[in-house]
């Protein structure tokens, strides 16, 4: 029967995330990126590359811990079930996505108020 194991798949994709930034493995993603800048798989530059891009990885997800208690739960719980689909996760990635919703959440609030009554000319 294919039902409960559909089901037990997703409930595990719309599980809560816990109130703290998600440990990616930001390895692959960061090796492809070194790998796509070099001239050839033996250039020397992409070691060089990869640890840049795993510095940068680094920071953002600093910057994710300072900021994560300002987005919302449904919005972690959905971009950190997204960044972890599909095989490389990045913090950027999750970042982006976080940050889009927010904005999106806000135009919509923006677009829902009425408009501010024009001043009367004189």
């Amino acid at each position: 029967m294919m039902f409960p194991t559909a089901l037990a798949l997703g409930a595990q994709l719309l599980m809560p995330v816990a109130d703290s930034v998600p440990t990616l493995n930001v390895d692959q993603v960061c090796e492809g990126i070194a790998q796509q800048g070099g001239v050839t798989f033996h250039d020397p530059q992409i070691a060089q590359e990869k640890k840049d891009c795993l510095e940068s990885e680094k920071q953002i997800r600093d910057d994710l811990v300072k900021q994560w208690s300002s987005f919302s739960a449904a919005d972690k719980t959905a971009c950190t079930n997204e960044s972890r689909m599909g095989g490389d996760s990045s913090y950027t990635e999750l970042l982006t996505c976080l940050e889009m919703a927010r904005d999106v959440r806000n135009m919509a609030k923006e677009e829902a108020q009425p408009p501010a009554p024009a001043k009367p000319k004189k």
